[in-house]
């Protein structure tokens, strides 16, 4: 990692660990996992995995194959070095290009120069960008320091993210809601506002699930619940407002 002219020799390690709930394909009648083939859809023939190459869709059923060495002869700069290009301030940053992050630790005789980075980037409080190449692809990235340790989020460039303009939504504009309507909706906001504690969330679906497949193991038959309706349009919006805020009220 480059800033100016000090280098800092760093490993990625990940960041992330999501516990997704997964499951295998079996077949029905006996149990057994099904196996995935290779098939050439011109022949039908099971094909063995040298005999695959990459090829790039150009339209009307045409394709063109890339080696991975004309891939590799591409001179992408910066392929083990994250360079930092400038600094900005967090908040300029919309969460809709962050991708997956990783920490990075220094590696090797790193300590004073990773210390140093870390502590001035945390008074300073600003987010460095930079580009680095993982696994082929060139990525932006944004570094900031948490908790004493620098932490890397993948982004995505401004063309991987579609324009909300494009989308068709109703606007406070075209809907009109009177002041009464927004000032009663400030205060539900501002009943159910709270310090962010990561830790009180849970996955509850990923939960139940679990529960069910361990109940399920132990051989309890689970029986499948009541549809569960479609939930009533708003018809009064200040009537439900005004609900809400009790109920907000309440549970405080």
């Amino acid at each position: 990692m480059s800033f100016g002219l000090v280098n800092v020799p760093v490993k990625l390690t990940t960041a992330q660990s999501p516990k997704d709930v997964r499951f295998h394909q079996l077949h029905d009648a006996d149990g057994a996992r099904i196996s995935q083939k290779r098939v050439c859809s011109a022949d039908g023939e099971e094909v063995d995995y040298g005999h695959i190459v990459k090829g790039y869709d150009v339209g009307g059923g045409r394709y063109v194959v890339v080696e991975p060495e004309e891939l590799a002869s591409i001179d992408v700069e910066m392929t083990r070095n994250i360079d930092i290009e400038e600094f900005v301030d967090l908040s300029e940053i919309d969460p809709v290009y962050f991708e997956k992050s990783y920490y990075l630790v220094p590696d090797g005789r790193a300590e004073k120069p990773y210390a140093l980075l870390v502590e001035t980037m945390q008074r300073c409080g600003k987010v460095a960008l930079g580009r680095f190449v993982l696994r082929t692809k060139q990525y932006l990235a944004a570094l900031r320091a948490r908790d004493g340790v620098l932490v890397l989020s993948t982004m995505l460039y401004s063309d991987e993210v579609v324009d909300p303009g494009t989308l068709e939504v109703p606007t406070a504009q075209n809907t009109s809601p009177s002041e009464r309507e927004l000032q009663m909706a400030a205060q539900l906001v501002e009943s159910l506002s709270a310090p962010f504690e990561p830790d009180k969330y849970r996955d509850d679906y990923r939960e139940k699930v679990l529960a069910l497949i361990e109940a399920k193991a132990d051989g309890e038959i689970i029986s499948a619940p009541e549809p569960a309706g479609e939930p009533a349009p708003v018809v009064d919006l200040m009537a439900a407002l005004e609900a809400s805020l009790a109920r907000a009220r309440q549970s405080a």
